[in-house]
């Protein structure tokens, strides 16, 4: 989580909340996605669901007829077109923090069931998130910092005799299976937030670089993480080196150049995942979209991109067509959004806008294979993290006396119930204020999502597909997921 642009991004919140107070975060305890409604349903050729602040409507299924005809009018119209496509998506969910995993864990067996369906379960009643970021060690928002390797001061362990990820035997792992049991293709994406403190020149979790003499024995270090995993029966889909590696400011914390993580990749990280038939996949830089020299430079030495499956990105500084910039330069990689925080108490109205603009829409309109909100769970206080970690994010879900669901569960929902793994991104075009995204699922449903980026004005329009019109309306400030 990267902690030097917090004061900059809470005084921007306390701005919006000026305008939105009647919007604001607390006003979703109310709401589920599970209201059951009492209508006579109609017959519609587009099913939508809908998440507007301003009308109080909190990711609901509409029961409104949106039916193609071949009637032209003279509202503007958004074209889907199936035979334009672009990427695969692998997924849309959250980084399962050892805090939220911690969280979650704590709860009543009833209640833990429970909402671990309703993330995770793809059906007609709950959210199907299909991607998760954890991390290798612990986070920032972690009770403690700590690795799999922690020894006394002074001591190095070269062979990893006291390698163990018993630390998360606890939480973490009895939360995954319980995932796994409901949604066992879910891709899971780990990440280190530093390493060991005695692979550091400066021997602290926080800061520092890892020590040259120990780039071989770190890329042990992830091969037996890896494996560890996997005789959990989990396994890991993808690894990212480091965490932020540009940013030395948060507890844990590595620094690692670009320099520093070319070589590690292609002296040792590759190699060792070769040699041990690890198919793992390694995603290199896992920071801001303000930096593309970072991945390009890598991904242009051949002996070290041909390990590396893509590039990561952070939208802390930047712009998200930072992720097309990396995409044309090597279009034979894939890129990836890793991470993005809602900061505490949150206004839901503008997050809202926010991140459904630059990510649920615009990362994939940039070639990105899934969306990852930091993080899933957090308590009333924003808590557990570590000292100096962050201390305002705010939970897709916040556990304490009750269960309460916050922007980035409807963010994130509005696209992990509809479009799975697999999915492709296919052609639809942007007019005015309506900025959106489509996709194409295994099934063959059509998936458009829009979001009326408009401040004050109500939009009418068109979806067309194969010559219909089928023709909606959107809220200023509102979001919608139309199927068919």
């Amino acid at each position: 989580m990267k902690k030097i642009v917090a004061f900059t991004k809470i005084c921007t919140l306390c701005l919006f909340s000026v305008v939105f107070i009647n919007c604001k975060t607390s006003d979703v305890n109310k709401n589920t996605h599970t209201e059951p409604d009492t209508t006579t349903t109609v017959k519609t050729d587009v099913v939508s669901w809908l998440t507007s602040p301003v009308q109080a409507v909190f990711f609901k299924k509409q029961n409104i007829e949106i039916n193609f005809t071949k009637s032209e009018n003279t509202y503007p119209t958004i074209l889907v077109d199936t035979t334009k496509t672009y990427q695969t998506m692998d997924g849309f969910g959250f980084a399962l923090t050892g805090g939220s995993a911690t969280l979650i864990n704590k709860l009543a067996a009833k209640d833990r069931t429970s909402i671990i369906k309703e993330l995770f379960a793809n059906d007609s009643t709950n959210i199907g998130i299909n991607y998760l970021r954890i991390s290798i060690g612990a986070s920032d928002l972690s009770s403690y910092p700590f690795t799999y390797d922690d020894i006394a001061s002074g001591q190095t362990d070269l062979n990893l005799e006291s390698f163990s990820i018993n630390p998360e035997t606890y939480d973490l792992i009895p939360v995954l299976k319980s995932i796994l049991a409901i949604n066992p293709n879910i891709k899971i994406l780990a990440t280190p937030w530093t390493a060991p403190a005695w692979m550091k020149t400066n021997t602290n979790f926080s800061g520092g670089s890892l020590r040259t003499d120990c780039y071989d024995v770190y890329a042990r270090y992830f091969v037996k993480y890896v494996q560890a995993m996997k005789d959990k029966g989990i396994t890991i889909d993808a690894i990212t080196p480091q965490n932020e590696p540009l940013n030395a400011y948060n507890n844990p914390a590595m620094l690692m150049s670009a320099t520093e993580q070319a070589a590690f990749i292609k002296n040792n990280l590759g190699p060792q995942f070769k040699a041990n038939n690890i198919t793992t996949k390694i995603i290199l830089y896992d920071h801001n979209c303000d930096n593309t020299s970072y991945p390009m430079s890598i991904l242009a030495d051949a002996e070290t991109s041909k390990y590396v499956n893509g590039s990561a990105f952070h939208l802390y500084a930047g712009d998200i067509s930072a992720l097309s910039v990396v995409h044309q330069a090597h279009p034979d990689k894939d890129v990836y959004f890793t991470e993005q925080w809602v900061g505490g108490p949150g206004n839901f109205a503008e997050d809202l806008k926010w991140h459904v603009k630059n990510l649920i829409i615009g990362a994939p309109r940039n070639w990105s294979k899934n969306v990852i909100e930091w993080n899933l769970a957090s308590d009333p206080n924003y808590k557990p993290h570590t000292d100096g970690g962050c201390s305002t994010c705010l939970g897709a879900i916040t556990i304490g006396t009750k269960i309460t669901r916050n922007v980035g569960y409807y963010i994130i929902a509005h696209a992990s119930k509809f479009v799975p793994d697999g999915s492709v991104r296919i052609s639809s075009n942007i007019i005015g204020d309506l900025t959106n995204v489509a996709f194409l699922t295994p099934s063959g449903q059509k998936v458009l999502i829009v979001l009326n980026n408009h401040s004050i004005a109500e939009q009418r329009f068109n979806i067309q597909f194969k010559g219909k019109y089928a023709t909606a309306t959107l809220s200023p400030g509102a979001v919608a997921t139309y199927i068919w």
